[in-house]
């Protein structure tokens, strides 16, 4: 063959590889349609190109440690997300108050701060009643006939007892028993004018959160300690929507995956406009405080159709649109709008915006996205 004749053959050659190095499969849209525009301008280095895309080398794909996954569609458990609050569970927690008016002294191991340890029926603190000035000297004054009458009904029980005999025992078992009456009298009295009560734990657990100091003067039902175990805790989430009520099944937390959520009960009353549903968290030592706002993604008997990716694949343009980033070429990677929701901890699932054919980057998309 003629030389001449070999040139035209080479140039349509190198025309369809250098076409085919530019389309992939992962290039299409969800309907179809082509996603690859014309490139007016190229880069050998991290650029983004004119049309939006980015251009990675390859050994900078190893550095960032790009990864990716086909998008595959399938039939997928629903979920929503749930603004929360932990609580203390009832049943495991409980609340110390101040059961009269009085000042606060140490137990026999001191005043017990925020984190102790404590178990139940272990002494925090003595509180030493308190009365206004004139009740108190009605209380002095009760005080002082109690002890002059217990005085003379002892001399009586036993005068009585030395005629035992010639006197009538039921005389003496009254004079006994009148007694007894008076010192009990007698005792109470003391205890309302010099007595203390020992404030005892409610329940065995940490000390979650303490509003007592040494000699600090409380009222009757004042909170002193709030005691919580730490390995169950209460998360109460908050449902707008009545009809997803019945369609709950489960549910875990955003931020801790580890934790998991079993469902104790709806509420049938609407608060603040929403409907609270209450969660109980079970493990060792949750990483949880009382009064901690948490996100809860629970889950729905209903599925949905998508592709589910790992959270870290979604990121934002700068229109501040869910995209995801889909592997082009060998170095070119598309930013592609999605509308994703969650699916647990740490998945979510794109309803809309890709197709089977898309190569999607599950690990590096915010370095990738970070390109200029």
């Amino acid at each position: 063959m003629k030389k001449s004749t070999l040139l035209p053959i080479v140039a349509l050659v190198l025309a369809a590889a250098s076409m085919a190095s530019q389309a992939s499969p992962g290039a299409h849209g969800p309907n179809g349609e082509h996603l690859d525009g014309q490139v007016t301008a190229s880069g050998s280095g991290l650029v983004r190109l004119p049309d939006g895309s980015v251009n990675v080398p390859k050994l900078a794909q190893r550095r960032m440690s790009i990864r990716t996954i086909m998008a595959l569609e399938a039939d997928l458990p629903q979920s929503v997300e749930l603004n929360g609050l932990t609580s203390i569970d009832p049943n495991a927690g409980g609340r110390v108050q101040a059961p009269f008016a009085g000042r606060i002294e140490a137990g026999p191991a001191g005043i017990p701060t925020a984190g102790a340890a404590v178990r139940k029926g272990q002494v925090l603190v003595v509180l030493r009643p308190l009365a206004a000035a004139s009740e108190r000297g009605n209380q002095q004054a009760q005080l002082a006939e109690a002890r002059a009458n217990r005085a003379m009904l002892e001399r009586r029980v036993k005068r009585l007892e030395a005629l035992e005999g010639a006197v009538p025992a039921k005389d003496i078992d009254a004079a006994r028993t009148e007694l007894a009456a008076t010192l009990g009298r007698e005792r109470a009295v003391a205890n309302a004018v010099h007595g203390r009560e020992e404030i005892v734990a409610s329940a065995s657990g940490v000390i979650a959160s303490a509003h007592v100091l040494n000699g600090q003067i409380v009222e009757a039902r004042d909170q002193l300690f709030d005691i919580v175990d730490p390995d169950r805790m209460m998360v109460e989430a908050q449902l707008t929507d009545p009809r997803l009520a019945g369609s709950i099944v489960g549910a875990r937390l955003a931020e801790l995956p580890g934790v998991e959520l079993a469902l104790v009960g709806l509420s049938r009353s609407l608060r603040d406009g929403a409907l609270p549903v209450t969660f109980r968290a079970k493990g060792k030592a949750l990483p949880l405080a009382v009064g901690q706002p948490v996100t809860v993604i629970a889950r729905l008997k209903s599925n949905v159709r998508g592709v589910a990716l790992p959270a870290e694949a979604l990121a934002r343009n700068p229109a501040n649109q869910t995209i995801v980033w889909i592997k082009s070429g060998a170095q070119r990677f598309i930013a592609q709008p999605v509308e994703a929701k969650p699916l647990d901890a740490s998945t979510v699932v794109v309803t809309k915006g890709l197709s089977g054919e898309n190569r999607v980057v599950v690990v590096g998309a915010s370095l990738i996205n970070q390109i200029r």
